[in-house]
């Protein structure tokens, strides 16, 4: 496929060709050098800085829309796009999957189940369709993105989900299960929310009624490795992670091992180190995959880790979080797969994890587990010590029924309470 930029990162003549009238970038062609392009250089002056005849047209015809990035536990961006970019990338690149692309091609219903707020949104952009306010509990028609894919989730913590709601959900499935001639569904989520569902299926007796899907992707935050384990044996196939943005579509994927591969559809990838020594790299990407809002050297947020620590973009072995959402400690940043990796060495009953500093160097690792019980002490003392190793804090470990959900619906991993 085509490269967008020069293995400096600098845009070729091509991608200056497409961009050369957008205001942000006239002062980089002038200079004839593109700096890395921050989410707040972006924001400044919106949207006149991005603003061209051709896209004002695009807004006028409807071809280009206002949007918001979905946000994590950071301020949200506003966006210009054509309408469905991140649905269309999604679609392509579920057709061209090598483990799952049989079950796109089979017109298989994808149910998704993430956050509310995305939820949310598709029953706001509906109910905007007919002139009317969206319904507090929108039906299911009133939660269809398109023809093939519907949102279930309705409350924002999923550990507050009663029996009702996993009966509804699970008859929602299988009502869109129904309509494929092999009884075949794709299950679209968030890994932690699927792995409640599962969990309360299992203890409420709804279990066998949950039928099991053809093809399951993890989309939208990250997933814990004995999340993932989890889903894959209960769930009985592959759990494929995308990895992707609402600004810039979908850039990797992971197969059937676990392997991720790029997926650079009119854009390329740079891999900036994090800090002097480490490892960890900071995800910077240019991309004309979006006509209307063209990113050159944007620093998305992401980090990544490589098979052999260096910065080639063919060997990301990980996507480990966010940048902002990084603990610095005195042998450099630890990052959200990082800490992940401690937690799946302790103990593979333990779900849901949050570090949170309580002192100078002193931390608490709350936890949840697949059972609800606490982990025995050696288990314990394990998750204490590999915990602290990493970070150079004291580290306790403490059990608990429940890790409280953010505002946006994802779980944040790293709390800083000093």
């Amino acid at each position: 496929m085509p490269e967008s930029a020069h293995t400096d990162g600098q845009p070729t003549t091509d991608v200056i060709d497409q961009i050369r009238d957008i205001p942000i970038y006239r002062d980089s062609i002038e200079r004839g050098w593109f700096p890395i392009l921050e989410k707040s250089e972006i924001a400044r002056g919106f949207p006149d800085n991005w603003m061209t005849p051709q896209l004002a047209a695009a807004l006028k015809r409807g071809e280009a829309e206002y949007v918001l990035s979905t946000g994590t536990n950071h301020a949200r961006m506003r966006l210009i796009r054509p309408p469905y970019f991140l649905l269309k990338t999604y679609y392509r690149l579920w057709n061209d999957h090598p483990d799952i692309g049989r079950t796109f091609r089979e017109d298989c219903r994808r149910v998704s189940l993430t956050t509310v707020l995305a939820t949310e949104h598709v029953a706001r952009v509906n109910a905007a369709k007919r002139g009317a306010t969206p319904d507090p509990l929108p039906s299911l028609a009133d939660r269809r993105l398109d023809d093939r894919t519907v949102y279930l989730n309705l409350r924002l913590d999923p550990e507050q989900w009663e029996r009702d709601d996993i009966e509804r959900m699970v008859g929602e499935i299988r009502s869109e299960r129904r309509v494929h001639p092999r009884g075949w569904y794709h299950l679209d989520c968030s890994g932690l929310h699927l792995a409640h569902l599962v969990r309360k299926a299992l203890a409420w007796g709804v279990w066998d009624d949950f039928p099991r899907p053809a093809s399951v992707v993890t989309a939208y935050e990250y997933t814990p490795a004995n999340v993932r384990q989890y889903l894959e044996h209960h769930l009985g196939c592959p759990v494929v992670d995308l990895f992707g943005s609402t600004e810039l579509g979908y850039l990797y994927y992971s197969d059937a091992t676990g392997q991720y591969h790029p997926h650079l559809d009119r854009m390329s990838v740079e891999l900036v180190p994090l800090a002097p020594g480490s490892a960890l790299h900071g995800l910077i990407v240019t991309s004309v995959r979006n006509p209307y809002m063209p990113l050159v050297r944007y620093r998305s947020g992401d980090c990544v880790r490589t098979t052999d620590d260096s910065p080639d973009p063919a060997k990301v072995v990980q996507f480990c979080g966010r940048e902002k959402e990084l603990l610095p400690t005195a042998d450099g940043p630890v990052s959200q797969g990082d800490l992940d990796a401690c937690v799946t060495a302790a103990s593979p009953r333990i779900f849901l994890s949050q570090l949170r500093t309580t002192g100078p160097r002193e931390a608490t690792l709350r936890y949840t587990t697949f059972d609800g019980a606490p982990l025995d002490d050696a288990a314990s003392t394990a998750l204490e010590k590999l915990t602290s190793d990493l970070t150079g804090f004291a580290c306790s470990a403490v059990h608990r029924t429940r890790i409280p959900i953010g505002a946006s619906g994802k779980y944040a991993w790293l709390v800083r309470e000093r």
